[in-house]
């Protein structure tokens, strides 16, 4: 039995095109993290099980999903992502054998970014681990970049999860603001270092050789240079939220 968990927040516009594409599942569960729109009704249209929590931290709400879960394997899904045909047929191979040579499947993604399809800049070779059987998935640690803790070996699928990233300049901007937020405060958990004005200057030219040296950014057209130089200003803007919750923790320490 497979159950493929949705971990979704206010996707209207993303979320049935996402379900339409694995209704091939035995269950889908969709754990809607404070939605405000109709996220939840359009999953309940797919027959979709929606559970609606406001647990922070990524590794909390995949581990809620597992929790959720009925099926002996488990597939995770973002709402901007599709299963595609091919990669329906291998996941329902695997899923129908009793057993596995492996416990967990790492999944190639094809990134599409501001509606292309992109192959640099970082967006290439890109694979994500999603499909696990459910007794070998210990859980998931990570607020923001989550991964998963399992046991028995790792296989690999060529057929990919096809991601549709950032639509548009608002979107990205927003996922921004959010994302940032979980990078500073992940920082000032570790005791990142004081910012100082020179770190600004690093980490943007340490990010500009990234994307645009070492990644080619630039060989994906316009959009790679967009999403370079975007990259390049999220990691101002990480730095900029670290120095101001710095401050704040100083300034709170001086009124003790």
């Amino acid at each position: 039995m497979l159950t493929i968990i949705v971990i979704a927040k206010n996707e209207e516009l993303m979320i049935g095109d996402c379900l339409k594409s694995i209704q091939f599942a035995d269950e889908i569960i969709v754990i809607d993290n404070g939605s405000t729109d109709n996220t939840a009704k359009i999953s309940i249209k797919f027959k979709a099980k929606v559970f609606k929590t406001n647990l922070s931290g990524w590794d909390h709400l995949h581990n809620l999903g597992s929790q959720k879960a009925n099926g002996n394997w488990i597939l995770y899904i973002d709402a901007d992502e599709r299963v595609s045909g091919s990669l329906k047929k291998q996941i329902q191979k695997i899923t129908s054998f009793p057993k596995s040579d492996y416990s967990a499947y790492c999944i190639s993604r094809q990134n599409n970014y501001l509606g292309k399809q992109m192959k640099y800049g970082g967006w290439g070779d890109d694979s994500v681990i999603r499909l696990f059987e459910k007794s070998k998935l210990f859980g998931w640690f990570g607020s923001l970049h989550e991964q998963p803790r399992y046991s028995g070996n790792l296989g690999k699928i060529i057929d990919p999860i096809i991601h549709y990233s950032h639509r548009d300049l608002y979107s990205m901007t927003e996922k921004t603001i959010i994302f940032t937020n979980y990078e500073a405060q992940n920082r000032i958990n570790i005791h990142h270092p004081p910012v100082i004005w020179w770190r600004f200057i690093r980490v943007m030219l340490s990010e500009f050789y990234l994307r645009f040296i070492k990644l080619s950014a630039w060989k994906d057209g316009s959009e790679g240079i967009i999403d370079g130089i975007f990259q390049i200003y999220n990691s101002f803007i990480i730095y900029s939220r670290l120095w101001e919750l710095q401050n704040d923790q100083n300034q709170n320490r001086l009124h003790l």
